[in-house]
This record gives C-alpha cells, structure tokens and sequence, in this order.
C-alpha cells in the first residue's frame, strides 16, 4: 500500500523563514501537520477536528518481509465531564449517535490464578483487574459509563483466529467437555504439555500459568468482552469504550499461549467486526510494552486491518523478539504492518517525549491516511513508569496515554475501543486506565507541561523513529520526512 498524495507547498507558506531551523529551506507539509498535531495537544480541550489539510507526511512504500493500595492516585481529581464532538471519517453507515462509553468486566476473570496461591511470584494476577476497577469506582468514574453485560466468546468466534485445536485444548474445561465429541477431545487433550513451575503452580510455559477449571473460562469471557464492545461501539450503541479484562491476548498466536495470553481477544473481536458487520477497515494500535505477535501474524496478509505497534525492541533481545521495521506485511497485506520498535535498553528509558514523538511522526499520519471506521487498541500499560526493567522499564506518565487516547479519538469518529494488555505495577496500570477512562468520557484532564511538549527525544528514540520511516518510505522521496525530523528533533 502506498500512503501517497500531492502536496501543495503553497499552503505551508504562512510559516516566516525565521521559524525554520534554516532559512534556506521551503516550509514543507510535515511541518505544517506537525504544528496542528502539537497544538491539539497544547490545548487539550480543543474539539477533535479532523486537519483541514491531508494528514499525510511521506509516502508510504511497502517493502518485502524481511523475517518473521493501588486506590491512591497522582491524577488529580476529574473534572466535570466536556462534549468531544462526535467526527465523521468513515462510513455514515457507521456514524456513532451514543454519547455513552461503554465498560465490560466480570469478577470471573479473578479466578484465573496458580493453583500455588501465591500472587507475588506471578505479574500477571487477578489484583491487575480488581484494582484498576476499583480505582474507577473510587474516582466517580464507572457511575459516568454504560456496563455492558459480560460474556463467554463462541468456539466459533474462537477459532475465527485460533485453529480447532487451540480452541479445544484451552478453551474447555472438564465440565464444558461433556458437552463436545469425546473421540475428537481424547485426542486433542492427549497432546497438551504443561510445565511445572518453580512456585508448584501448572503452566503452559514458564511464565503463563494454567488452572484446569477457571483458566478457560476466563480467556474466553476475556475475548467475549472485547468482541461485544466493539460490535457495540461499531454499531453506535455506544460511543467507545474500555474493556478490564485479563488474561491478556496479544501473544497468543494460531495455535500457541505464550507471554500470559491464551486467546487473542483484540485479533477476535476484529475478525468479528470483519465476519458480522463487514466492516471494511480496522486500525489497530498495540502500545503495550511488548510487540504483539499473535496480533501481527493475524493480520500480516490483510490490507482490511492495519496494525501498529509501538514496542520495546533491543534488536530482538526483548521478548517476544518480533516487531523489527522491516516486518511490514505480505501479499495483499504489504505496508499495513507498521513496527516502531524502540532500540537502546534503557539507556536512557523511553519517555512521554519518545511517544509523542512516535505518534507524531509514524502513528498519527499513517492512521489519517488509511481512515478506518473503528480504532481497537492493545492497551498494555507496562510502559508506564514503575515497572522493573525486566517488565519494560520505560517512563512513560499516565497522563500520556490519556493525551495519546484523545488522539485516537480523532479517527473513526471517535469509535475506540481500548482492552487492556499488559502492565503489572499495580498503581501504574490504575493511572494510565483512569487517564485513558477520563480521556473517552471527554473530561478535561490535567496537561501535559509545556516542557514534555517542547522536549525533543532522545537519540535512540529518533534513530528508531528513522528506521521506521526508512522502511515505510518511498527512499526516493524521503527529503520531505527527513527534514521534518531535523526540524522536529533539532539533528
């Protein structure tokens, strides 16, 4: 796919020759959008217009695959809730009516735990949902949305991404196995392998851990969640919405659990949107602190889907170890695999600056261009800082991802459906779904500082940021990019 249009200098003349970093340069589109794109963030509660000018900063070349108590807050009490006008996109078939934000959870996801007991020897537990939906009732926030019913997705919508087999051995329990053919489960179930942990706990690998009685039905209550909000959202029952659930999905591949997920809930409730309301286009953003996988390999042939992830990447040495830039698609599905994947370690930890960076210069450009008619997002918040280096070890605020939700919100006219990923430190991920919860209801939350705003990335940042747009990028018309970064990033 190319993400190709003409651009009319003419409309960048407004800009004086003193506000370029050299006066010998033509003020170029990039830097126009990037002026339009920093005051929507300067002045949070300006409405969500769409740019007047095509947001478009390079064109986009597909390339070949290259290889496969957590109740105390820092957020400052909400205020009254503002209107974000509802945008129009995409498809009126689609044009969203419902002023409500839509919220799923169900206690039964808890249940899923080591039969060990012990919660401290495992980051992903049932405290990550239980506080982060009691940070949302402390706050006044949950009185504010419409709780959807919760439910179990179908074998069918399982195995929309998953293969039969997966779906057998690990969505069904032994009591639910009555009800399916037993000639075909004995040799299905015959095949599982599981591990013993170090804590005396069952797991599937080393660290996803398996409870033969509640692990399945969590993971499929999980998905059923995620699918049901974003039908609803998709057919204007709701505005947008935020779905607490756990285990995670993004991992979870065709036919292998890994990195704590089973099913991939987010890759479901996309296929579900495609099979039953046949919408045309999907843009997926994964920001959660490792590359999802099992969402990529989904989606890798499909140009209906774009995917865009933003990851720690450390040349591979990060887990999963997917996500390099150069992985940008096949087939039909060539240059709708967008890959930000951040290289350094730690040296020093990414930041708010390093996101909105990103989302200036890759996310938000390409995600107007390609104008999808719902928005999902794997919203892991193991970014978020107070995570231990092994966990993802970034800086990002809480407050950023809000800011970074309201963004999205400019897509799709505002259908955006967030699910919870990944993120273990417990006050951590009850920030960032407050500020994110706070940024859908359209709340007037507190700014980002004029200082994160001006402050340029780090050197990692934009070498990573380059690798990208390298990639992305027709290299016979990269001027235009390449002086947008100077401009934006002072190299």
């Amino acid at each position: 796919m190319y993400w190709r249009e003409e651009l009319d200098l003419g409309v960048c003349e407004i800009y004086s020759s003193e506000s370029l970093p050299n006066a010998a340069y033509t003020p170029t589109f990039p830097v126009l959008l990037w002026e339009q794109q920093r005051q929507v963030i300067l002045r949070p509660g300006l409405p969500l217009d769409p740019p007047s000018v095509p947001p478009l900063i390079w064109p986009h070349q597909p390339l070949v695959r290259t290889r496969s108590s957590p109740a105390s807050t820092s957020l400052p009490p909400p205020h009254p809730p503002t209107t974000i006008p509802s945008l129009s996109l995409s498809s009126p078939a689609f044009a969203c009516v419902c002023v409500y934000l839509g919220l799923v959870y169900d206690a039964q996801m808890q249940k899923h735990q080591c039969t060990c007991g012990d919660n401290s020897r495992h980051p992903e537990h049932a405290g990550r949902v239980q506080s982060i939906w009691s940070r949302l009732h402390e706050r006044g926030l949950r009185n504010q949305c419409e709780r959807i019913r919760s439910r179990k997705a179908t074998l069918e919508e399982l195995q929309s991404v998953h293969s039969e087999k997966h779906v057998l051995l690990y969505g069904t329990n032994p009591l639910n196995r009555l009800k399916l053919d037993n000639r075909k489960l004995a040799g299905i179930l015959s095949q599982r392998i599981f591990v013993m942990l170090p804590c005396g706990g069952v797991g599937v690998d080393i660290d996803t851990v398996w409870n033969e009685l509640h692990t399945s039905a969590a993971s499929r209550i999980a998905a059923g969640c995620v699918t049901d909000l974003a039908l609803k959202v998709a057919q204007g029952e709701l505005k947008n919405g935020f779905a607490v659930v756990r285990p995670p999905g993004h991992h979870a591949t065709q036919s292998t659990p890994q990195g704590f997920c089973f099913f991939n809930s987010v890759a479901i409730a996309a296929k579900q949107l495609q099979n039953k309301l046949n919408v045309s286009k999907i843009l997926i953003v994964d920001w959660d602190v490792h590359h999802g996988n099992g969402t990529q390999d989904a989606f890798y042939n499909d140009p209906s889907v774009l995917y865009i992830s933003l990851h720690r990447y450390d040349d591979g040495n990060f887990f999963p170890g997917s996500g390099h830039p150069s992985e940008v698609g096949a087939h039909a599905g060539e240059g709708f695999n967008v890959n930000v994947g951040w290289t350094g370690g730690l040296n020093p930890p990414m930041g708010d600056a390093e996101y909105l960076a990103a989302f200036r210069a890759v996310v938000m450009p390409i995600a107007h261009e390609f104008s999808p008619d719902v928005v999902l997002v794997s919203a892991g918040f193991d970014a978020v800082e107070g995570h231990s280096p092994s966990l993802g070890g970034y800086k990002v605020t809480a407050k950023c991802f809000g800011f970074l939700t309201r963004q999205l919100m400019s897509l799709a006219g505002g259908r955006v459906v967030l699910a919870l990923e990944g993120g273990h430190d417990l006050k951590a991920i009850c920030d960032a779904s407050e500020a994110c919860v706070s940024a859908l209801l359209g709340m007037e939350v507190e700014p980002l500082s004029q200082s994160i705003l001006d402050q340029k990335p780090c050197e990692n940042a934009v070498q990573s940021l380059q690798r990208v747009i390298q990639v992305q990028g027709d290299k016979q018309l990269v001027i235009a990019p390449w002086f947008w970064l100077k401009f934006l990033f002072g190299r």
